[in-house]
């Protein structure tokens, strides 16, 4: 099972977002899809999700979300049973909780406290960005900004993603450094650079990672580049 992580100076909130490989779906989902809503069988989903658990020695199962494009943040609790909470990012405030978001081009953005005390994940589609999920992150934090750092899991690259003049504008003028016009009277979008914007507006200036495109990279699952197709995870633990 293959991981990306953050090389930051953070050691004791462990991150990491996973790839495609080590997992036992087929198809269109192989090898690790760990999504439940995407059309894979449920029994291949549950085993990735075993494995997944056993390889990393998490704590307890991932508190997973029903993802809506929104910008609500709860916090992650455990044990977890019933239906997903409806949100776009979870808050990890002690030991023994595993937060997580799932993405396939959308950017996932981990916050950490600097003394390792408390984490947020967050599901950065555009919508989610434009609303005001990084925000919503800091704030459930509740600390100051100036002791977080961020990191900025793969997402699709400003080269692959193609958006119209509605997402554009939704980010206001501040934002128009972030798109580029192309001959077919669309734009390209850097989400990487959206997220650093809102988070530095937001206090968070000590930010990693960005650059790498999941339209590109074989390792990751694309929805740009194969409509069905499974989930990466993005999670985030404190250390017991």
């Amino acid at each position: 099972m293959k991981m990306m992580t953050p090389a930051w100076p953070q050691w004791r909130v462990q991150v990491c977002t996973t790839t495609i490989a080590g997992g036992v779906s087929e198809g269109p989902f192989a090898a690790l899809n760990l999504a439940t809503h995407v059309g894979d069988a449920p029994a291949s989903v549950a085993e990735n999700r075993r494995r997944l658990r056993e390889t990393l020695r998490l704590p307890a199962e991932p508190f997973w979300l029903e993802q809506v494009h929104g910008c609500v943040v709860c916090a992650a609790a455990q044990p977890h049973g019933g239906a997903p909470v409806a949100a776009d990012g979870a808050l990890v405030t002690r030991p023994g909780v595993v937060a997580a978001v799932l993405t396939a081009d959308c950017l996932p953005v981990v916050l950490a406290d600097r003394r390792g005390r408390a984490a947020a994940v967050l599901h950065g589609g555009w919508r989610g960005l434009a609303g005001g999920i990084i925000e919503a992150g800091v704030a459930g934090l509740d600390l100051a900004p100036k002791r977080l750092m961020a990191w900025l899991g793969p997402a699709i690259g400003a080269a692959d993603y193609e958006v119209g003049a509605d997402v554009r504008t939704a980010f206001g003028e501040r934002a128009q450094g972030a798109f580029v016009a192309n001959a077919r009277g669309r734009y390209f979008a850097d989400l990487y650079a959206l997220a650093r914007l809102r988070l530095r507006d937001a206090g968070v200036t000590e930010i990693y990672g960005g650059g790498r495109s999941t339209l590109q990279d074989p390792d990751c699952f694309s929805f740009r580049r194969q409509a069905v197709c499974g989930r990466m995870a993005t999670l985030a633990w404190i250390d017991g």
